[in-house]
């Protein structure tokens, strides 16, 4: 008797969770690929180049859908290194969370792990994507704009200085690499 209305308990708690298991799956999952037009202007080689902190940047960056088109994966590094003890690079995977509506962004670099725990979170505004970063010194902001004029992405990256006032972290410029 008691296994029985075990069993009956556990079948009916089964129906029940059954539809949330297939709303999530609808929502997200490797059957539901995060398909996203202003991303695909990114695909390929490029070179970027600007200002980090004020000084002089040049990087190469190749950009791909990876992991059954879940991800939008970003290499970024840089291929000068000659003034520096160790290079800067970045792998980036953008994602898309259909439940929330949002892009969420993991920015892997040389920086390690306790800097790259914080997840960016955004949404697309036209051409741009906008992302923010609340990280444990503040938020931190990134814009990856896409200029079809010209054929470039503009990546800003904005951070709060002491006195509360957004500033300029980076600005940089993507032009896409020639094939040879």
């Amino acid at each position: 008797m008691i296994f029985t209305r075990r069993l009956c308990a556990l079948l009916l708690l089964a129906l029940l969770l059954l539809p949330l298991s297939t709303i999530s799956q609808e929502l997200d999952g490797p059957t539901h690929i995060f398909r996203d037009t202003l991303l695909d202007n990114m695909t390929g080689a490029w070179n970027l180049t600007g200002k980090v902190m004020g000084r002089d940047a040049t990087h190469v960056v190749q950009a791909e859908w990876v992991l059954n088109h879940q991800f939008f994966r970003i290499h970024e590094k840089d291929n000068t290194s000659t003034n520096v003890k160790v290079p800067y690079e970045a792998m980036v995977m953008i994602g898309y969370d259909n439940a929330s509506d949002r892009y969420v962004v993991h920015w892997t670099d040389v920086y390690g792990g306790r800097f790259s725990e914080t997840l960016g979170y955004g949404a697309q505004v036209g051409n741009e994507i906008r992302l923010v970063f609340e990280y444990p010194d503040g938020p931190f902001h990134t814009t990856f704009r896409w200029l079809p004029d010209a054929r470039r992405w503009q990546w800003r990256m904005q951070s709060r200085d002491k006195m509360g006032k957004w500033v300029d972290f980076a600005d940089l410029t993507l032009t896409r690499l020639k094939q040879s």
